[in-house]
């Protein structure tokens, strides 16, 4: 059995599965300010494919940045972020759900567990996995595979979610260099390109609910409950994009989701503002 990770692992890269249509998530992922492709990954799920720009260019650890993200977009959403990411010594997954705290495993690049069993058991309750036989399933990850490196693990771990709807598009495959990922993704016919639409256009789109880019992840269209929600987000911005910034090193995933809960939070404010209520 290997006992360390391969020398020579993948390039750093990374997939981030939600659990909702790419209708829905293109709105909220738009926010995260970083270049990805967008496609299904099943009827309910889809996949967001990032450049990988943190991490690529700018050296930081790709599983702290796609943490950061995950979290960022699962905090306002009702649907579960998965982040897949791996580079040349590890592999492994983080979940984010609401404000509920990330849960994850990780294995060494040749594929031997370097996690805590139980993040498993919690990992399948909130996806909605059977406890018992896809926990099964899942608990094969954790324990000693010759046959399996870190990528492999990976890819063990989205056939069990195939039993909740997930579907990977053709070549989007982990351990992939993002080169490939990102070939793979553009060619496919229902691909979006994800962007920032700017701050004046966010809000000026705002103001028709059913046609709104931020619509999914602020339903209510002004009032006290949208002006409330917007303020919890800034005042919850703020800590952890300072935290973020404080952690050398170690916080740009953190400081991207405490910066995109103050800019979403601005845009309510602002469209309050803009459009008030009699």
């Amino acid at each position: 059995m290997p006992t360390e990770a391969a020398p020579n692992g993948p390039a750093p890269g990374a997939l981030l599965l939600c659990r909702a249509v790419p209708g829905a998530v293109g709105p909220v992922a738009d926010l995260l300010r970083e270049p990805m492709r967008l496609t299904r990954a099943g009827d309910d799920w889809s996949v967001l494919v990032p450049e990988g720009r943190p991490w690529r260019d700018g050296g930081e650890p790709v599983d702290r940045v796609v943490t950061g993200w995950a979290t960022a977009l699962a905090v306002g959403a009702p649907w579960p972020v998965l982040a897949l990411w791996w580079d040349a010594d590890h592999a492994g997954f983080t979940l984010a759900y609401g404000f509920r705290r990330p849960v994850g495993f990780v294995w060494l690049a040749s594929g031997v567990p370097a996690g805590e069993d139980e993040a498993m058991s919690t990992f399948a309750a909130r996806v909605g996995l059977d406890p018992v036989l896809d926990l099964q399933a899942l608990e094969q990850l954790t324990k000693p595979d010759a046959a399996a490196d870190g990528p492999a693990r990976l890819r063990g771990l989205l056939a069990v979610l195939a039993r909740v709807g997930v579907s990977m598009p053709p070549g989007l495959v982990p351990g992939a260099p993002a080169e490939r990922l990102g070939e793979a993704v553009a060619v496919l016919p229902d691909s979006l390109s994800v962007e920032w639409p700017g701050l004046r256009e966010a809000v000026a789109e705002r103001g028709t609910v059913e046609h709104s880019r931020l619509g999914p992840w602020l339903p209510w269209a002004g009032g006290p409950r949208a002006r409330a929600l917007a303020l919890a987000q800034v005042a919850g911005g703020v800590p952890l994009l300072a935290w973020g910034l404080r952690r050398p090193g170690g916080g740009w995933g953190w400081a991207t989701a405490g910066a995109l809960l103050l800019t979403h939070g601005a845009l309510g404010l602002a469209y309050d503002l803009t459009h008030p209520r009699d």
